[in-house]
C-alpha cells in the first residue's frame, strides 16, 4: 500500500477533504476558504507477527541486559587499559567472564524458543492445511457414525408412512 493509497482511505485526509469540496458535498464551499484538514502521521497496520512467549521474552530481556552490561565492562576495560590503571588486568578477566556468559544467555534465548516451539506446537492458522485434514477426518467419521446408526436401526413395514384412518 502506497502512501497516497493510505492518504485516501484516512477519513479526513487532504485528498478526500478536496473531493467532498470539488463535488460540492461540504457545507462552505467558497474561492477563499482555505480550512487546513489536519491528518494523522502515525496509521497503525496490523501485523502477522506473533508476540512472543513469557519464557522467551523473559530470556531476551536477560540477555538484552547481560549483554550491555558485558558491553560497558569491555569498554572500562580497555579505558582502564589505556590509562595504565591497576584495575585493568581485573577488568579484562572479568570481561572475558562477562562474554561468556553473555554468549550462553543469547544462545538460552534460542533454545527456550526452541523447546516452547516444541512443546506447544505449531499454532496453525485456518487456512492451514493441517486444520483441513483434521476437518476432513471429523466429517468423514461423523458420516460413519451416522451411517452406523442409521443401519442399527429396526425398520418395520408400514412404519413411519401416514396412518390410514
Amino acid at each position: 500500500m502506497d502512501t497516497h493509497e493510505r492518504r485516501e482511505e484516512i477519513p479526513g485526509s487532504a485528498p478526500e477533504a478536496l473531493r467532498k469540496a470539488a463535488s460540492g458535498a461540504s457545507g462552505a464551499t467558497s474561492a477563499h476558504d482555505d480550512t487546513h484538514v489536519p491528518r494523522s502521521l502515525w496509521i497503525e497496520e496490523p501485523t502477522a507477527r506473533r508476540r512472543m512467549a513469557d519464557p522467551v521474552r523473559t530470556a531476551a530481556v536477560r540477555a538484552v541486559i547481560i549483554t550491555s552490561l558485558t558491553l560497558i565492562q569491555a569498554m572500562a576495560a580497555f579505558l582502564l587499559s589505556v590509562t595504565g590503571s591497576w584495575l585493568a588486568f581485573p577488568m579484562v578477566l572479568t570481561s572475558v567472564a562477562s562474554t561468556v556468559v553473555a554468549t550462553w544467555s543469547v544462545l538460552d534465548v534460542w533454545v527456550t524458543r526452541q523447546v516452547w516451539n516444541q512443546r506447544h506446537g505449531v499454532v496453525s492458522v485456518p487456512s492451514s492445511t493441517a486444520r483441513q485434514l483434521r476437518r476432513e477426518r471429523r466429517r468423514a467419521r461423523r458420516a460413519a457414525r451416522a451411517s452406523a446408526r442409521e443401519a442399527s436401526r429396526i425398520r418395520r413395514p408400514g412404519a413411519g408412512g401416514l396412518s390410514r384412518a
